[in-house]
């Protein structure tokens, strides 16, 4: 026993080792990550052979130093306690700013300098040099692009989407999906105006909103959700919450969209008739809610199908992508997510696929459901948008259409 003992205290030492080291890097990470983002592109575009005259490698150096201090304590003035939006924009700013110089000091730094070097184009200085211009122009080009990306009017995307359970009453039900909206520091009233001008153009049967409304309170951001109110559908207007909303006061939100005349389906659904035929809406609290130790909310798909006929189809809104396991495991014909934003700023895409099932766009998941992720009408944080357009998507929901009578 003495021996079983040991062994298993000593298998169990080896099997934490590994683990402890690893949680002890994640708590280090917030710490290691600025300092990356801000060494490596110093590094490549100042001390990697230009050779700079020494003012201009001082300057440099201590620009980008001042970035490394500046950015943490702009972010930490800006989302934390104290929520002041001028710091929140500046640090933002230069989150999204450093991200696009680290990944293109990083990637066009060494595939450019590597292709110079087998052309034999002019000595290590030139090549060096040619590589720091290089960067800077395409990282001055994809922020001033991303930026307009993300401040635009979200193109729509319009896709039909066939669902085999559907009535042929239904046939043709249009569904709008906005998402992701992110109201926050930078006052976007005039753009939500935009926004909801540009959905009531597409005549829909039912709008949804999956979360993520806003950064920062109902309270403090209102007057740029208030345009929300103005949007127009003929059978419902439907909102969920978010894992944003629970930084933020989230019962605050689900009131302020009750005001605005949007339904919040907390763990609850409603029928959309059309045709003599019904369609189930049901909608779930983020993922995120319980852990908020917010009373009553939670993820609780059985409680948003409750009552429910087992033989209609069924349309989720579920915030988050990954829920989408749990929404085939009850036979949820369509789920609309948001979340992801498609990545916001490549090449974050590859981040986030390791949390999410999906990314952007229409997948099949089990044997009949499927999942349609939006990449977002606003945008998080850095304004910025790099190869992940926003998007106001159209969903013409279809029967399936009769098969042609076989040919005897």
């Amino acid at each position: 026993m003495t021996e079983t003992s040991e062994t298993r205290s000593a298998a169990g030492e080896a099997g934490g080792a590994p683990r402890s080291r690893l949680q002890r890097l994640m708590r280090l990470l917030p710490l290691i990550a600025p300092v990356l983002l801000w060494a490596v592109p110093c590094w490549v575009l100042l001390h990697t052979g230009q050779h700079w005259p020494l003012p201009v490698a001082l300057t440099g150096t201590a620009l980008f130093a001042l970035g490394l201090i500046g950015m943490p304590l702009a972010m930490a003035h800006g989302h934390g306690r104290r929520q002041r939006d001028r710091a929140a924009i500046v640090g933002d700013t230069l989150l999204g700013g450093v991200w696009v110089l680290f990944t293109w000091s990083v990637l066009l730094g060494s595939l450019l300098r590597a292709a110079l070097t087998v052309a034999g184009a002019g000595d290590g200085q030139d090549r060096a040099r040619i590589v720091t211009w290089a960067v800077l122009g395409t990282t001055a080009v994809l922020l001033a692009w991303g930026y307009a990306e993300a401040r635009r009017v979200p193109r729509v995307r319009r896709l039909d989407v066939e669902l085999p359970r559907l009535g042929a009453g239904l046939d043709g039900t249009r569904v709008v999906l906005i998402t992701d909206t992110h109201y926050g520091p930078l006052d976007r009233a005039r753009w939500s105006a935009r926004v909801c001008e540009t959905v009531n153009t597409l005549e829909a049967d039912l709008v949804c909103h999956t979360g993520d409304i806003a950064d920062g309170t109902a309270e403090r951001r209102r007057a740029q959700a208030a345009p929300l109110g103005t949007v127009r559908a003929t059978r419902a207007r439907v909102y969920v919450t978010g894992n944003h909303e629970y930084y933020s006061e989230a019962q605050g939100w689900v009131d302020l969209m009750d005001e605005l005349g949007w339904e919040p389906l907390r763990n609850r659904h409603l029928l959309v008739e059309r045709g003599g035929d019904t369609l189930v809406v049901a909608g779930v609290d983020d993922v995120t809610a319980e852990s908020s130790g917010l009373a009553g909310h939670r993820a609780h798909l059985a409680g948003a199908l409750h009552g429910a006929d087992p033989e209609l189809p069924v349309l989720l809104l579920a915030h988050q992508p990954k829920f989408i396991g749990r929404a085939a495991a009850h036979g949820v014909d369509l789920q609309l997510s948001g979340h992801t934003h498609g990545g916001q700023i490549w090449p974050f895409h590859h981040l986030v696929r390791l949390d999410q099932p999906a990314l952007a766009g229409l997948s099949r998941h089990g044997v009949r459901t499927l999942l349609y992720t939006s990449r977002g009408t606003g945008f998080w944080g850095p304004p910025f948008r790099v190869f992940a357009p926003s998007e106001i998507t159209l969903l013409v929901l279809r029967s399936p259409r009769p098969s042609a009578p076989s040919r005897g």
